[in-house]
């Protein structure tokens, strides 16, 4: 699991700073988690492949999260794409996306397909053999969404030093690998697990973009293996957090702490401080294992 921050700053680009999107590659998905403008240089900055984005997430419908969007889906056209291009979000992302469109006379020469969202509830809204993608309900000052991803269960590896003193045909190690046991020919049950390795935990990421302190994402997110979660200001500003429907790093960090999640990345931060490390420096009194989110940064695990 492998993901790039191309942007991770609250409300408004500048020279040094990006506002939010990010790329989560996993399973061999490249998935766009917002859009905010700027977003395409950001991927030409650092060598991302366009063809292999076929899925967009977009939280909500406030421009630091959403306006880099029409200007992804123009140049796409313009460099010949012709793959499908899935976007999920908030409803009414559809109208404003083909309402610029129209209003261009720029229609795409590939298929584009909304998947609008109304629900208050979490759901799967993208499932293949190797991964879903389910809603984390947040709350902000527009209908707002995060989203998990999630690898499905995993092969598990094959014990070949155990499996070569059985006659085992080669056609029945995918068998194996699904967990399987096996009958060999004279009746005996060969179980799976003295056959295969015990698979490494399956990878899970959460992005909780915008949001007040809720306690009510937990059952959703929790034991995940990284969580994204906004911090956009410092707990000395708590009370402009709660008025703006945001979190604090405190925040973040006790989520992460009662979630029993490994990793806590700390992002959207307000321009009005001069250093992010002192999102860190908070968000590590309450929860130890603390990443801080930059343009540019590249995490893998």
């Amino acid at each position: 699991m492998k993901l790039k921050i191309l942007g991770c700053y609250a409300a408004t680009p500048r020279t040094i700073t990006n506002p939010t999107s990010q790329v989560l590659e996993l399973k061999n998905h490249m998935f766009l988690i917002d859009c905010g403008e700027g977003t395409q240089v950001q991927l030409r900055k650092h060598k991302l492949k366009f063809s292999r984005i076929e899925h967009v997430f977009i939280s909500h419908l406030h421009g630091d999260h959403f306006f880099g969007l029409i200007g992804l889906i123009s140049t796409f056209m313009l460099l010949g794409r012709d793959k499908d291009l899935h976007i999920y979000g908030p409803k009414g992302i559809k109208e404003a996306i083909l309402l610029l469109l129209k209003l261009g006379n720029a229609y795409t020469s590939y298929n584009l397909y909304f998947h609008e969202l109304t629900s208050k509830e979490s759901e799967v809204i993208f499932e293949d053999n190797k991964v879903r993608v389910t809603t984390i309900p947040l709350q902000h000052r527009v209908y707002t969404n995060g989203y998990l991803f999630e690898e499905k269960i995993i092969e598990r590896p094959l014990n070949m030093a155990a499996i070569l003193n059985y006659d085992i045909d080669k056609l029945y190690y995918n068998k194996i690998k699904m967990g399987g046991d096996i009958c060999l020919e004279d009746g005996r049950i060969i179980p799976n697990f003295e056959l295969t390795f015990e698979p490494s935990l399956p990878n899970s990421y959460a992005f909780c973009s915008d949001t007040l302190y809720t306690k009510d994402i937990l059952p959703i997110i929790k034991n995940v293996k990284v969580l994204y979660h906004e911090s956009t200001f410092l707990e000395k500003e708590a009370l402009l957090a709660e008025k703006t429907m945001h979190a604090t790093a405190k925040q973040a960090a006790t989520i992460a702490k009662l979630a029993h999640v490994e990793t806590l990345i700390l992002g959207h931060y307000s321009t009005r401080y001069g250093d992010i490390n002192l999102f860190k420096e908070e968000a590590q009194e309450i929860f130890d294992n603390v990443l801080l989110g930059d343009d540019g940064v590249e995490f893998e695990f």
